[in-house]
């Protein structure tokens, strides 16, 4: 793997066709568009915003690029997959995550596609895939995070059996201010016969937003100033039967369903954001006037950008290198945990980095270095924080044998 900050792929020419004609997508037309609609990193936006960005993506061929041809994909393997994620994090836009559908679009329905029945893909899902709809993921509670099994949120099976009445509040829904619908994951009321110590039932439903009982509430503005989040509060909610996603008992499975994937594929935006703050730095270093020379020429400055060249390549080299084994068909359970671990930690600090050599000019809010160091801090803690990789790599060498998620 040649090291560069903007990596080619000349072994696979599809891929880097798809690449050139991404960043094109993403340093033209997105952009432009943005700027039309005046649109900010801290900027609140509608559905209405976002539709357009949908419709086009998919029109280009990237919105649900990583899906079956017969669901209107293309069928990448996940290295491919990550190379365009990488792209679009390193990208600097605002609405970098509406391209591919990683908020409320096909990424963000993972894997459910394989659970979904003939209607729930009818009505759901592949309106989703289309750009036509949207979702969001309801899985954390205030009091449920990583431990999800605390949660409290209960499916009660109606008196005549035809579905359920959902009751509970979950936060952290991602897109969930613009979606239509929540895949959202309930413990099951315990049967009237069970035993008082028998294991608590957990199963994901497709909940309608605009259905009696559910409410939409602004959600905690996260440190990266995003208005993406929402809670979703559920006062008895009926759903039916039809809304059940896979079988009674299958939610943590649906809910944290291809962990080992996710974690790996989630590394190549934080890779692309750390790319990205290494090539500002570089040029504010040779531009930027110290004593009547460039600041680069300062050798503490060029050992800073040293290290963090080195640890981006380092941490981009792991992440490929687990995703090839994962495209041969392996499962690399605890090289996944390895790379969310070791690329979150060197991606912050290479956006500490970046923060430190643009000084002043890097702590300033709305600086782009700023808002880079401010999402990559929060990768440190999201989707799993470094405690929680630590935990699963000296479990999995500790107790090999004992199967993990």
């Amino acid at each position: 793997m040649t090291f560069t900050l903007t990596p080619t792929y000349d072994d696979n020419p599809r891929l880097q066709d798809l690449v050139e004609r991404l960043r094109g997508y993403l340093q033209g037309e997105l952009a432009e568009y943005e700027a039309e609609v005046g649109l900010a990193p801290e900027s609140a936006y509608t559905r209405a915003v976002l539709e357009p960005v949908w419709r086009r993506s998919r029109a280009l061929g990237f919105y649900g690029i990583h899906l079956p041809v017969d669901q209107g994909g293309q069928g990448l393997t996940h290295t491919e997959l990550a190379a365009l994620k990488e792209e679009v994090g390193a990208s600097g836009r605002v609405l970098q995550h509406s391209v591919l559908g990683d908020m409320g679009g096909p990424l963000r329905a993972g894997s459910i596609l394989r659970y979904a029945t003939d209607h729930q893909l009818e009505k759901y899902l592949l309106p989703v895939v289309r750009g036509e709809r949207a979702c969001c993921f309801s899985l954390t509670e205030t009091d449920a995070g990583s431990d999800v099994r605390a949660m409290t949120t209960v499916a009660v099976p109606e008196a005549d059996g035809d579905g359920w009445r959902i009751t509970g509040h979950k936060v952290f829904s991602s897109a969930g201010p613009f979606a239509d619908f929540s895949v959202l994951i309930a413990r099951m009321a315990p049967e009237p016969d069970a035993p008082a110590d028998a294991p608590p039932v957990f199963s994901a439903f497709l909940v309608d937003l605009d259905a009696p009982g559910c409410t939409v509430l602004p959600g905690e503005t996260p440190m990266s100033g995003e208005h993406i989040e929402s809670d979703i509060v559920l006062d008895d909610c009926r759903v039916g039967p039809e809304q059940l996603l896979g079988a009674v008992g299958d939610g943590l499975r649906i809910g944290l369903g291809r962990v080992t994937t996710n974690r790996l594929l989630h590394c190549p935006t934080a890779l692309g954001q750390a790319r990205r703050a290494l090539d500002l730095t570089i040029g504010f270093a040779r531009t930027r006037q110290v004593f009547g020379a460039p600041l680069g020429a300062l050798q503490s400055v060029q050992h800073k950008i040293a290290d963090m060249a080195t640890s981006y390549y380092a941490a981009r080299s792991m992440t490929y290198d687990a995703l090839a084994d994962l495209d041969a068909g392996h499962e690399p359970r605890t090289e996944a945990f390895m790379c969310k671990l070791f690329v979150a930690e060197n991606a912050f600090r290479i956006a500490d980095e970046a923060v430190q050599i643009h000084g002043k000019a890097g702590l300033v809010r709305g600086a782009e270095v700023e808002g880079i160091f401010r999402r990559l801090r929060m990768f440190r803690v999201l989707t799993g924080s470094s405690e929680i990789q630590k935990n699963g790599i000296a479990r999995n060498l500790l107790m090999p044998g004992e199967p993990r998620s």
